[in-house]
């Protein structure tokens, strides 16, 4: 081993040599200590709980600090869940394609009791509103989904390796508002792309079944939506309404964020009890290093 960047470097492999290199060692190498009142650099490489480099234990440590949190799974609290194909490529190719994903997503719904309120599958991602009756209920539903419709995807198009891009986001979603906030954002995403002029033009989402009463089995009403009238046709001429109603920018970009960053969309008080529950913030981080107290703006007085 070379040791020749050590100042004096002739003297010290003479006392590498001569201590080291014979039985007792170890004993030698404290009396080296002794001799010298500093640590060999050799030492690091002949103790085996120091192999590692200062560099490699830096990256560790910053890789335990930055482990990613679990996802928020509270039974009983509705979800909003995205899952994209991986390097934005397309998840769904054909009509078996779709409508196989809506059996295989009817079919672990039911297995792993989870109601699935609003849904829409696009090209190349999936959004869901579900509310999971147990907890870990939706993590089970959507790997039992990957596992079948993966497989399936795979053997139509003689392909091989993942689908979808990484683990699926999920944001809790608070009261009623909220709720329905997250109803019209998914059954608007084929409008917003482009694809169609109304939601009722797209085949593949919940739209029909909330607004028409098209029925699909799988789906399950949450309280927020029965809310809307007492009678069926009423409820759902009231929620032909709100989609179409004026759909506010800083809404959509808020449910963005909070699905992006896995938080609870809803209000204050729905937030700081997640955070009470859970221990951890709920909120939406803003982008970027927080200010130090010397670079804020001081509050001008009124």
């Amino acid at each position: 081993m070379r040791i020749g960047f050590f100042s004096g470097r002739s003297r010290r492999q003479h006392i590498y040599r001569k201590y080291d290199r014979r039985p007792g060692a170890r004993r030698n190498r404290r009396k080296w200590r002794r001799k010298w009142g500093q640590v060999h650099f050799i030492d690091k490489f002949l103790r085996k709980d120091s192999i590692e480099s200062d560099t490699t234990a830096s990256r560790r440590a910053d890789t335990q600090r930055m482990a990613r949190h679990p996802r928020f799974d509270l039974p009983g609290i509705a979800q909003h869940i995205v899952q994209r194909g991986n390097n934005r490529q397309a998840c769904f190719a054909s009509d078996a394609d779709y409508g196989g994903y809506l059996r295989e997503l009817a079919e672990a719904a039911l297995k792993h009791s989870c109601a699935i309120h609003a849904y829409v599958l696009m090209t190349n991602h999936v959004h869901l509103l579900d509310t999971p009756a147990d907890a870990g209920a939706i993590s089970h539903m959507m790997q039992a989904i990957g596992r079948r419709y993966v497989g399936c995807f795979n053997a139509r198009y003689q392909r091989t390796g993942t689908l979808w891009e990484g683990r699926y986001k999920a944001a809790l979603v608070g009261s009623a508002r909220y709720i329905l906030a997250c109803y019209r954002y998914i059954e608007l995403n084929p409008v917003r792309a482009g694809m169609v002029e109304s939601p009722a033009d797209y085949r593949w989402s919940s739209y029909r079944h909330n607004a028409f009463g098209v029925s699909q089995t799988f789906i399950t009403a949450h309280k927020s939506y029965t809310a809307l009238a007492d009678d069926d046709a009423t409820r759902r001429a009231n929620y032909r309404q709100l989609i179409a109603g004026h759909i506010d920018p800083d809404e959509t970009e808020s449910i963005r964020n909070h699905t992006g960053q896995q938080r609870a969309f809803g209000n204050e008080r729905f937030q700081a009890q997640i955070e009470a529950l859970t221990g951890r913030a709920a909120i939406v981080r803003l982008r970027g290093r927080p200010k130090s107290p010397s670079q804020r703006r001081p509050t001008p007085e009124k």
